[in-house]
Protein backbone atom coordinates (compact mmCIF):
# COMPACT_ATOMS: atom_id res chain seq x y z
CA UNK A 1 0.00 0.00 0.00
CA UNK A 2 1.35 3.47 -0.96
CA UNK A 3 2.61 5.21 1.74
CA UNK A 4 2.63 2.82 4.40
CA UNK A 5 5.84 2.48 6.14
CA UNK A 6 5.82 -1.24 7.33
CA UNK A 7 4.85 -1.92 3.11
CA UNK A 8 8.32 0.09 2.16
CA UNK A 9 10.21 -1.77 4.54
CA UNK A 10 8.81 -4.96 3.20
CA UNK A 11 9.74 -3.92 -0.68
CA UNK A 12 13.12 -3.00 0.79
CA UNK A 13 12.44 0.78 0.27
CA UNK A 14 13.03 1.31 4.13
CA UNK A 15 15.80 -0.39 5.98
CA UNK A 16 15.48 -2.46 9.21
CA UNK A 17 16.95 -5.14 10.70
CA UNK A 18 15.45 -8.15 10.16
CA UNK A 19 15.16 -11.30 12.37
CA UNK A 20 12.99 -13.69 10.18
CA UNK A 21 12.01 -13.52 6.60
CA UNK A 22 9.51 -15.98 5.16
CA UNK A 23 7.17 -16.29 2.55
CA UNK A 24 4.52 -14.59 4.06
CA UNK A 25 6.09 -12.30 7.14
CA UNK A 26 8.67 -10.78 7.90
CA UNK A 27 9.97 -10.01 11.53
CA UNK A 28 12.75 -6.84 12.41
CA UNK A 29 13.69 -5.05 14.82
CA UNK A 30 11.94 -2.31 17.04
CA UNK A 31 13.88 0.79 16.64
CA UNK A 32 12.44 2.28 19.71
CA UNK A 33 12.76 -1.00 21.68
CA UNK A 34 10.58 -1.35 24.72
CA UNK A 35 12.56 -4.37 26.44
CA UNK A 36 15.97 -6.30 25.17
CA UNK A 37 14.24 -8.28 23.17
CA UNK A 38 11.60 -5.97 20.89
CA UNK A 39 10.73 -7.32 17.41
CA UNK A 40 8.24 -6.44 15.07
CA UNK A 41 6.51 -9.42 13.20
CA UNK A 42 3.74 -8.22 10.10
CA UNK A 43 1.94 -10.02 7.26
CA UNK A 44 4.15 -9.20 3.88
CA UNK A 45 0.44 -8.85 2.49
CA UNK A 46 -1.04 -5.02 3.94
CA UNK A 47 -3.51 -5.69 6.06
CA UNK A 48 -4.91 -2.24 8.17
CA UNK A 49 -4.65 -3.75 11.78
CA UNK A 50 -6.42 -7.24 13.52
CA UNK A 51 -9.73 -5.57 12.88
CA UNK A 52 -9.15 -6.11 9.25
CA UNK A 53 -8.64 -9.93 9.38
CA UNK A 54 -11.05 -12.32 8.45
CA UNK A 55 -11.84 -16.28 8.46
CA UNK A 56 -9.98 -16.02 4.42
CA UNK A 57 -6.86 -15.18 5.92
CA UNK A 58 -6.40 -18.37 8.59
CA UNK A 59 -3.54 -19.39 6.67
CA UNK A 60 -1.84 -15.95 7.25
CA UNK A 61 -2.72 -15.96 10.70
CA UNK A 62 -1.45 -19.57 11.57
CA UNK A 63 1.94 -18.37 9.85
CA UNK A 64 2.03 -15.11 12.12
CA UNK A 65 1.69 -17.21 14.69
CA UNK A 66 4.09 -19.44 13.65
CA UNK A 67 6.82 -16.49 12.82
CA UNK A 68 6.17 -14.89 16.31
CA UNK A 69 7.03 -18.33 18.03
CA UNK A 70 9.95 -18.44 15.43
CA UNK A 71 11.30 -15.17 16.77
CA UNK A 72 11.02 -16.26 20.68
CA UNK A 73 13.41 -19.55 20.08
CA UNK A 74 15.64 -17.17 18.02
CA UNK A 75 15.91 -14.78 20.25
CA UNK A 76 16.03 -16.43 23.74
CA UNK A 77 12.75 -16.14 25.47
CA UNK A 78 10.77 -18.56 24.16
CA UNK A 79 11.91 -20.44 27.67
CA UNK A 80 11.85 -17.67 30.12
CA UNK A 81 8.68 -15.74 28.63
CA UNK A 82 8.08 -13.19 26.30
CA UNK A 83 4.96 -10.90 25.73
CA UNK A 84 2.90 -10.84 22.18
CA UNK A 85 0.97 -7.60 21.56
CA UNK A 86 -1.21 -6.24 18.42
CA UNK A 87 -3.00 -2.68 19.33
CA UNK A 88 -5.55 -1.90 17.25
CA UNK A 89 -6.56 1.95 16.10
CA UNK A 90 -5.79 4.93 17.73
CA UNK A 91 -7.38 4.68 20.62
CA UNK A 92 -4.82 1.08 21.60
CA UNK A 93 -2.11 3.49 20.03
CA UNK A 94 -1.55 1.62 16.39
CA UNK A 95 1.20 4.35 15.41
CA UNK A 96 1.27 2.30 11.86
CA UNK A 97 -2.04 0.92 10.10
CA UNK A 98 -0.32 -2.14 9.03
CA UNK A 99 -0.82 -5.10 10.88
CA UNK A 100 1.94 -6.26 13.18
CA UNK A 101 2.88 -7.85 16.70
CA UNK A 102 5.15 -6.66 19.01
CA UNK A 103 7.09 -9.75 20.69
CA UNK A 104 8.93 -8.53 23.66
CA UNK A 105 11.30 -10.26 26.34
CA UNK A 106 14.46 -10.23 27.65
CA UNK A 107 13.15 -8.85 31.00
CA UNK A 108 10.35 -9.06 33.55
CA UNK A 109 7.53 -7.31 32.21
CA UNK A 110 4.85 -5.71 33.95
CA UNK A 111 1.21 -5.92 34.03
CA UNK A 112 -0.57 -3.47 32.92
CA UNK A 113 2.01 -1.91 30.97
CA UNK A 114 3.74 1.31 31.87
CA UNK A 115 4.79 4.60 29.43
CA UNK A 116 5.57 2.87 25.55
CA UNK A 117 6.07 -0.69 26.49
CA UNK A 118 3.63 -1.96 24.54
CA UNK A 119 3.12 1.09 21.99
CA UNK A 120 3.17 1.32 18.65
Amino acid sequence: MEGCLFCGIVAGDVPSTAVLDTETCYAFRDINPAAPVHVLVIPKEHIDSLEAVGSSQAVLLGDLIDAIRAVAAKEDVAESGYRVVTNIGEDAGQLVKHLHFHVMGGRSLRWPPKGSEAGG
